[in-house]
């Protein structure tokens, strides 16, 4: 309509997703804003949200129509494959490695290099990284009933196990490719795209379980992560294609440049490997979790997924700025990268812990709202209210690792030092859960995963410096004290005022709405500064929301 203006969502899904202001400029060329990280931050963060909503209504659908029971736990078991894949190729692994290299692209595009760059690494990279997604996920199908002998010898129904696992064994290649996607396009600032990802995934798998379950059983669950993975897919190439065809001004690639520093098969290597390494604390629970009565599985899975909501969110900022790090020291900028990890480490935190308090202080009411229904127990309540107290124990290292681990990697060199330390994290996961499934069950297991992912978050902490990006590390450990001693208060005062209403959900809110009150304001007090950029967003969006309104 001629002389409208675009709605304000609009305009904040342009400038999030890095629309160029000139047809010859490029949104990965031009200066990060504040601005601008709000806005892909809030929009990465309310579609990874909208995801997390629909992972836990996926999990809602299984508990409502299997329950906690033998098939729940056969499906669980081929579910590591996705567990594995997710980690592996989209979120902590491929991505990882990929970024630095199109960031590096990026800068020598802008600083004039002959052809494309950007072009040359996709045709490099893309075609042999497909083939061997392929191939694995092949190879998974075929040895299949040898893959859950191994993860769960002690499964009761193994050949359940084995049909799932053959049908997840395809998300290897449907993620590798939507994890290659979304590297690129981050890399590029666009994040509308690689934030969807998981509502098309979950609504997949949701549609397959409501469809296809009574007839299929479990076995639904299992087709819905084979067309959720294609729905990833789907959701982003069009993007990406659309990115690498539009290059006006720029002569075309002649072959003979490769996009800078090379992607090496030792960097790949070592970032995935220590992914894998990472994620293999899931193997070590499911291995414990089998020789437990039936049932035990599904109560670690529960417990895990509501448990690192917090976490997950709170890494959004970083996923954004993971682009922008990497830019900078492509461009040599050490101090500017240095700078922004430390606030990320920070706002991380704060973020990470004042969910975590919430998780902790209403436990019973967040999963008697989201599970007690169906085939899903009060006593299962109550077992995944146990075991989901003890996992937030180590929610802060979580989150420690996640952030720390990108440093690492963002100059695009190899160090095999994180790698390590993850190494002896999980030793000390398999360790204490050895000797502590006997007398503590599921606690046990929980408790073991939170002191090895503390040691890996302690190892990384102590490494930084010339094997990464040189922040200042006792000024992070004391910046990071203060929102510790925030939730420390706050989670008591949100247990109390949960306890005072009727209602799980009335509960639920009294509860959360105290701890936000209490942490912000005791954050603020202690001079923590992710309480203070929080406070100064939350005024922001209040006066862009009433000038809005004026309007």
């Amino acid at each position: 309509m001629p002389g409208a203006q675009p709605s304000p969502a609009s305009r904040a899904s342009t400038a999030a997703d890095g629309a160029p202001a000139t047809p010859h400029a490029s949104p990965a060329d031009a200066p990060v804003t504040r601005g601008f990280l709000a806005r892909a931050t809030l929009l990465t963060a309310v579609l990874s949200f909208a995801g997390a909503l629909l992972g836990l209504g996926r999990d809602q659908a299984l508990a409502r129509m299997f329950g906690a029971g033998s098939a729940t736990d056969a499906f669980l078991v081929a579910w590591t494959v996705p567990e594995f894949a997710a980690t592996l190729l989209i979120e902590d692994g491929l991505a990882i490695a990929l970024i630095p290299a199109f960031s590096m692209a990026l800068a020598r595009r802008a600083q004039g290099a002959p052809g494309d760059p950007v072009r040359s690494l996709v045709a490099s990279t893309l075609p042999r990284l497909a083939l061997a997604f392929a191939a694995v996920a092949a190879l998974l199908a075929a040895f299949a009933p040898q893959v859950v002998h191994v993860l769960a010898p002690g499964l009761p129904d193994p050949a359940l196990a084995v049909d799932c696992t053959r049908l997840t064994a395809t998300c290897v290649l449907t993620f590798g490719l939507a994890g290659y996607c979304s590297a690129a396009l981050r890399a590029h600032r666009r994040f509308l795209a690689p934030a969807a990802i998981y509502v098309a995934y979950n609504t997949g798998i949701i549609t397959a379980v409501l469809v296809l379950g009574p007839r299929w059983g479990v076995r639904a669950a299992a087709a819905g992560v084979a067309i959720g993975g294609c729905l990833m897919i789907v959701a982003q190439l069009p993007v990406l294609w659309r990115l690498l065809r539009a290059r006006p001004g720029v002569a075309e690639s002649t072959g003979a440049d490769s996009g800078g520093r090379p992607m090496g098969v030792a960097l790949l290597a070592a970032v995935l490997l220590f992914a894998l390494c990472r994620q293999s604390q899931v193997l070590v629970e499911r291995f414990l979790g089998s020789t437990l009565p039936s049932g035990a599985i599904s109560h670690l899975n529960y417990a895990q997924k509501i448990a690192q909501i917090p976490m997950t969110l709170s890494l959004m900022l970083c996923t954004v700025t993971f682009p922008v790090v990497a830019r900078a020291l492509a461009d040599g900028d050490t101090e500017r990268a240095r700078s922004r990890v430390e606030r990320d480490l920070a706002l991380a935190a704060c973020v990470m812990l004042a969910g975590a308090s919430v998780v902790v202080a209403c436990a019973p009411q967040i999963v008697e709202l989201l599970f007690q229904r169906g085939a899903f127990t009060g006593e299962d309540t109550a077992a995944t209210v146990r075991v989901m107290r003890v996992y937030a124990l180590g929610l802060l290292a979580h989150t420690l690792v996640g952030a720390l681990i990108r440093s690492y990697f963002s100059a695009g060199r190899v160090t095999w030092y994180p790698l390590g330390a993850m190494a002896v994290g999980l030793a000390v996961t398999a360790g204490i859960g050895a000797g502590a499934v006997g007398p503590w069950g599921v606690m046990g297991i929980a408790a073991a995963n939170a002191a090895g992912i503390t040691v890996t978050a302690a190892l990384l902490l102590a490494g930084m410096g010339p094997r990464s990006i040189p922040i200042r590390t006792r000024r992070v450990l004391a910046e990071l004290s203060r929102p510790v001693g925030a939730a420390a208060v706050a989670t008591p005062a949100g247990a109390w005022a949960a306890s005072q209403a009727g209602t799980p959900l009335s509960s639920l809110l009294a509860g959360a709405l105290t701890i936000g009150v209490v942490f912000l304001l005791l954050g603020r007090a202690l001079g923590d500064q992710g309480c203070v950029t929080a406070l100064t967003s939350l005024r922001s969006v209040s006066r862009r929301l009433s000038h809005g309104r004026s309007r």
